[in-house]
């Protein structure tokens, strides 16, 4: 597949002539050919009106349909996974291995997706049915389902060039929830996205879908973005990165006249609280666990274990000094892109400042963009002081917080923003006992783990990944990964009195699509 550079609107080709940017190779330091083109003002507001036209197809077209969809996408990615994942890791620097996994993972998640389209469970579809002779005022009938908002932004990430952006998690819910979707390329991964991208608008047209039911946009800079957020036809926003670009997003959002939802997972510490069971139980094993959750892919993941509390002893402070010789100890890895490069060494550099804050483990780069391992320590007391200590660093650093015991601990959990995850190392017989720790870190995250590590996130339909300001937009009371995050791109419509033909399938009375609804307060797939 040869890349062109230019942007998808709809079925047709973008044109040559916008600003002009190159995708950079950070193992190589050198940019690629081709040259991508941004897409122009009037290719935004095409591909924008073409989703508004297309999505009142999208929301009566079936569950099945939906899946078939996805499925189609799924197969088309599988079959070019060689060549997808050899894209990737030129544009990102990331390993053959880890980009051949995260098109599988992407395809999996099409395809789950798809299938939850296809049961319609999703749909949360509830009735309760009339009774005209009760007294003192008849009762109405009244069915209620989640409907699609219609046209979805989508902005790919720049540390998952497949699973979270342009076939990614927001598009694929996007899609099984029934909008067309618009997706903003992430500059750093241009050809991948385009890669994908051209798949996507294959599988539309094999489909027989209308035009608009896709486009994916190119653009280096800010503008292009800004606008899709603010054009009144778009009714939703999901984004992936930095707490400063998903904040912009949502104030954007939030300043239309029309005010939409943006979901954003913009930032996490992961807290990891080690208790003194642990370490006497297994201090080597949790030293290998955590070394390699902390370095995964240059630390470069929204669940990267940036604070670790444990209270002082002997036992903690060897378990420490293991851990950092081993980080000391670490090569340099080259980051997605020379700018989160220099944002890594400008925050590490801050933070070496600190009044109260030391370097425990810097180990040395020397390449352009390659970063390794810089950890710090502090005192609880100085952490809880301090709130700019408990902003994420993006990339292989960690922050070490000593306690003078189990109460300095709840205090530090208690002082935590939000997050994404929640770790606590707990010996056997001490887990028990962690009730009000666990209570706590419940109130800050949304995934709690017990004996592992953040990293490493199974996509199913149980999974959260949300969590409370500043992790994302929501207060996360949503999820961009598993089955729930369709939820986010729909919304709750009901029915009042409705003749049973002007109904949507999903609410009529035989139940002609076969689905779970709640009728009457009984969970049945009988007729209504």
């Amino acid at each position: 597949m040869q890349l062109r550079g230019l942007s998808f609107i709809g079925s047709d080709s973008g044109t040559p002539g916008g600003a002009t940017f190159r995708a950079f190779d950070p193992t190589e330091g050198k940019d690629l050919e081709p040259v991508f083109h941004s897409a122009s003002t009037a290719e935004l507001e095409s591909a924008v009106q073409m989703a508004a036209a297309a999505a009142p197809r999208w929301a009566r077209l079936p569950g099945a349909e939906r899946n078939r969809f996805l499925r189609l996408i799924a197969d088309k990615l599988d079959q070019n996974a060689a060549v997808l994942a050899a894209m990737g890791v030129q544009e990102t620097g990331l390993p053959l291995a880890r980009c051949t996994g995260e098109v599988a993972r992407t395809s999996g998640q099409l395809r789950l997706y798809g299938e939850t389209a296809a049961r319609g469970d999703w749909l949360d579809a509830r009735i309760e049915t009339a009774l005209p002779e009760r007294k003192p005022l008849p009762k109405p009938d009244h069915r209620s389902m989640l409907r699609p908002f219609g046209p979805v932004v989508v902005f790919g990430s720049s540390n998952f060039p497949f699973a979270y952006s342009v076939a990614g998690g927001d598009t694929a819910s996007a899609f099984a929830a029934g909008c067309p979707v618009i997706v903003k390329a992430h500059p750093a991964h241009p050809g991948t996205g385009e890669l994908v991208g051209r798949l996507i608008v294959d599988a539309v047209k094999e489909c027989g879908l209308p035009e608009g039911s896709f486009s994916l946009l190119f653009d280096a800079g800010f503008e292009l973005g800004q606008a899709l957020v603010k054009h009144p036809l778009v009714k939703a926003v999901g984004f992936t990165g930095s707490l400063k670009g998903g904040r912009a997003l949502v104030d954007l959002a939030a300043a239309r006249t029309e005010p939409i939802p943006v979901y954003a997972e913009m930032g996490s510490i992961n807290p990891v609280f080690i208790l003194r069971g642990a370490l006497a139980e297994r201090a080597a094993a949790i030293v290998d666990g955590l070394h390699a959750s902390a370095t995964l892919n240059v630390g470069q993941f929204c669940t990267n274990p940036g604070l670790i509390v444990l209270q002082r002893s002997p036992a903690a402070e060897q378990f420490i000094r293991a851990l950092t010789a081993k980080l000391a100890a670490t090569p340099e890895g080259a980051m997605l892109t020379a700018g989160i490069r220099k944002n890594f060494v400008s925050n590490t550099a801050t933070r070496a400042k600190q009044l109260g804050v030391k370097v425990i483990a810097e180990a040395k780069a020397v390449t352009a963009c390659g970063a390794a391992p810089v950890w710090f320590e502090t005192d609880a007391a100085i952490f809880l002081k301090n709130g700019s200590l408990s902003e994420e660093i993006f990339g292989p650093s960690s922050l070490v917080v000593w306690c003078h015991d189990g109460a300095e601990m709840l205090d530090v959990a208690r002082h935590l923003e939000g997050s994404l995850t929640a770790t606590v190392q707990a010996g056997a017989a001490e887990a028990a006992g962690q009730g009000e720790l666990i209570e706590l870190l419940a109130a800050k995250a949304g995934r709690l783990i017990l004996n592992g590590y953040p990293t490493g996130l199974e996509v199913s339909a149980a999974i959260v990944h949300g969590g409370p300001y500043p992790s994302t937009s929501d207060g996360g009371r949503s999820t961009s990964v598993g089955t729930r995050a369709l939820n986010r791109w729909a919304r709750l419509v009901c029915y009042q009195n409705f003749s049973d033909e002007l109904l949507p399938a999903e609410l009529r009375k035989a139940n002609p699509l076969g689905l779970l609804r709640l009728v009457n307060g009984e969970i049945t797939r009988n007729p209504s």
